[in-house]
């Protein structure tokens, strides 16, 4: 009887929102209804509390103004069908707005409720067996012996705990392949690390051929092991020594779990963190992902497999024979079918492991199309919404996890829609001025407000369009050929760790500055023809000013292409741990303030004194482990010295040289996922909806000057490398 209640006051409310979006008023009254909803959402948000019923009112508020743009948008602004000049790109943006409007309220769906941080149950005394899969490639020597360290040194029964480094880049295929210096380099890959997982107490693993590419390393670590979890870690993915300790758990809670995944934490900027210099101050992209979309989706059991820092129980993987390598995304899909044949999965929002971006413009854009073709590809051969087995919440969740990569079509309609009325005339939008700015104005601001209140302090204002834009050029060809042949996408491993050695335009960066010239000159023509056509010159100002919205973006984007030098290959992150250093046999009491996997800042107690130190010096340090690691010392050497107030600090760089030292670079660095949680709250605030925008106004103009900048020094290197073959000419003539 209460659901039949509830069902009628559902329809109810549905007739009463219907018959108010769509009643017909005046343009001066849509305008103070849209304020008034602005200035009531605004409020909530100020003053209500961040959950509960006011975010529920707040977000339907705003939902009542989208809709109503919805209805006006669809009835009274398309171009007639028979101007066909007009029709075609007209219609072609309404299906581009249409589909931002869908995804609104899948993420309405999605996150308006989020899954609070989880209690952490305790590990069982019967503590179930556990396989640690590495899966690698081309990743190298030190990166490996990083990640396999801290994999070693997590805290749980070692009798129960096996790491395995399974290795695509040493299998019986590439050591004996027709190219002879590939093979022997494969073949010296293969013995180092086996002597590597020999030192460290780890399993090494590959086999006969490189065949379903992760996925199909990973179900030959499944074929040689037994464990009744399976985690999985990326190569360059380190956990902290907790990571079992915070997940493992679960598992005994529920025995259709199949899944515990937790956060990927990066220690390193992306391309954009990286040269807008927003990576200390600002969330990063993935903790929007990360921190909310996860969480939304775990309160409708729909969290999935990311690809790493993951459990898994063994049982469920047998059920679909492993994990699935239909598509180049193996993560997802396996989680997919997993998730039809009823099984359960959790997200614990606690950053246990550390690991890279990609440092590159070309490399971030390889990863994000793979990932892009990936959920195309499932997309296409699983059909979510449709797939039997699934809740109705969870094909609504799988399909908003999909349907987002499509992104690049509207972004790129944005962009060009301007230009079709400010370079030919073309009516795309059928209305005037006042009734454009009016609606679109309430429409973008209500729009803002909700991002703002759904994602807050985890994604600020106009970041998810810089993203966008960046990624949408390139992303839009490679969907386009996924749709025209599903099977062709290979899997291609995200080049990490790369030394940017020089400042530099990326390589792929030539369309942007295209791009913001083209936008340049629609901004010139828009001036113009405000002068020179007065009678239109309401309608030329407001996609004028969509026009220099646009230029915003892309002179933003001028900034990311335009790459900053960053010679450093580890990144460091605080640790403030007591330590000793040794220093020609004599023993100096010292603090590890911060450091890397490359090195490591130290500082002598106050008051220590000691002979004159130099450069280039060779010295150990020593500490006291969380594991049992034997009185065992890392040599250094000593980079740069500086003294301070509080006395001597040391610039070291590690010089590991037997396994065990990995172990004890791995318990420095690694070992403690408070540091990096308090690093993400420190960058975790938000900045609302005014002054975000008014940073990112600031930002585009800063970043244009510094894209351009970079352009006409590139400018300068190509003439002087035209040049250059004159002027030896001449030298040798002379």
């Amino acid at each position: 009887m209460r659901r039949a209640w509830v069902s009628l006051l559902w329809i109810i409310s549905s007739l009463i929102v219907v018959f108010l979006i769509t009643l017909p008023i005046s343009l001066q009254a849509h305008l103070i209804v849209g304020s008034i909803v602005v200035l009531a959402m605004i409020l909530l948000k100020t003053f209500g509390p961040p959950t509960g019923v006011f975010r529920v009112i707040a977000l339907a508020l705003g939902t009542a103004i989208v809709l109503r743009y919805v209805y006006w948008r669809s009835t009274s602004t398309l171009p007639p069908i028979n101007q066909i000049e007009d029709f075609i790109p007209g219609f072609m943006l309404y299906l581009a707005e249409m589909y931002s409007v869908f995804m609104l309220f899948l993420s309405l769906f999605v996150v308006s409720s989020p899954v609070p941080p989880r209690p952490t149950p305790p590990v069982p005394d019967n503590a179930p067996s556990v396989d640690v899969f590495i899966p690698t490639y081309n990743e190298e020597y030190a990166l490996l012996a990083n990640t396999v360290a801290a994999a070693r040194g997590m805290d749980y029964p070692q009798d129960k705990l096996t790491v395995w480094l399974l290795d695509d880049g040493g299998t019986d295929a590439k050591c004996n392949q027709d190219n002879a210096a590939k093979a022997q380099e494969a073949q010296e890959r293969r013995r180092e690390l086996q002597q590597l997982c020999d030192g460290l107490g780890a399993r090494y693993l590959t086999r006969a051929r490189n065949e379903h590419a992760k996925a199909g390393n990973m179900n030959n670590g499944l074929e040689h092991s037994t464990g009744d979890l399976v985690v999985v870690f990326d190569a360059d993915h380190a956990p902290a020594r907790t990571f079992l300790k915070e997940t493992v758990g679960h598992f005994a809670q529920d025995p259709k779990l199949f899944l515990v995944q937790t956060p990927h934490f990066f220690i390193n900027p992306d391309p954009l963190e990286r040269n807008l210099d927003t990576f200390d101050e600002m969330p990063s992209e993935n903790e929007m992902f990360y921190g909310i979309i996860q969480r939304g989706l775990d309160k409708w059991d729909a969290s999935f497999f990311c690809g790493s820092a993951a459990v898994l129980r063994r049982t469920a993987l047998k059920e679909t024979n492993g994990f699935s390598g239909v598509t180049i995304t193996e993560d997802c899909e396996t989680a997919l079918g997993l998730h039809s044949r009823g099984w359960r999965s959790i997200y614990v929002e606690k950053p246990l492991i550390a690991g890279l971006q990609p440092e590159s413009f070309a490399s971030f854009i390889g990863q994000r199309s793979r990932w892009a073709q990936g959920m195309m590809q499932i997309l296409i051969f699983h059909m979510p919404f449709f797939k039997r087995g699934l809740t109705m919440a969870q094909r609504l969740c799988y399909m908003s996890s999909m349907l987002f990569w499509l992104f690049p079509y509207p972004r790129l309609m944005f962009l060009i829609s301007p230009l079709f009325y400010l370079f030919f005339s073309l009516e795309v939008f059928n209305a005037s001025g006042a009734e454009f700015l009016a609606y679109t104005s309430t429409y973008m601001l209500v729009n803002l407000l909700m991002q703002n209140y759904l994602y807050g302090k985890y994604r600020w204002p106009w970041i998810s369009e810089i993203y966008e834009y960046i990624q949408a050029i390139y992303l839009l060809p490679a969907i386009l050929s996924v749709i025209a042949n599903p099977r062709k996408p290979t899997f291609n491993v995200t080049s990490k760790g790369e030394n940017m050695a020089e400042s530099r335009v990326s390589e792929i960066g030539r369309p942007f500055f295209i791009i913001f010239g083209v936008l340049i000159a629609a901004l010139l023509v828009s001036i113009y023809r405000a002068i020179t056509e007065p009678f239109n010159a309401d309608v030329i100002i407001v996609v004028g000013g969509w026009n220099v919205l646009n230029l915003l973006i892309a002179g933003c984007a001028l900034g990311v292409v335009s790459e900053r030098r960053n010679r450093r290959r580890t990144h460091r992150v605080n640790l403030l741990r007591r330590c000793e250093m040794i220093i020609d046999g004599i023993t100096y009491p010292a603090s590890v303030e911060d450091g890397s996997t490359g090195g490591a800042r130290i500082r002598l107690a106050e008051g220590t004194k000691g002979p004159e130190f130099e450069r280039g010096q060779s010295a150990q340090l020593r500490f006291t482990p969380h594991a049992d690691l034997g009185s065992e010392t890392l040599p250094l050497t000593i980079r740069n010295i500086e003294e301070d107030k509080q006395g001597i600090v040391f610039g070291c760089q590690f010089e590991p040289q037997t396994p065990m030292h990995y172990r004890l670079v791995a318990d420095l660095i690694f070992a403690n996922a408070d540091e990096w949680r308090k690093f993400q709250e420190s960058r975790r605030r938000n900045p609302g909806v005014l002054f975000g925008t008014l940073r990112f106004i600031r930002q585009a103009l800063y970043h244009t000057g510094r894209g351009l900048s970079y352009l006409m020094h590139l400018q300068r290197l190509w003439r002087e490398r035209r040049r250059a073959p004159q002027l030896a000419t001449a030298k040798r003539e002379s």
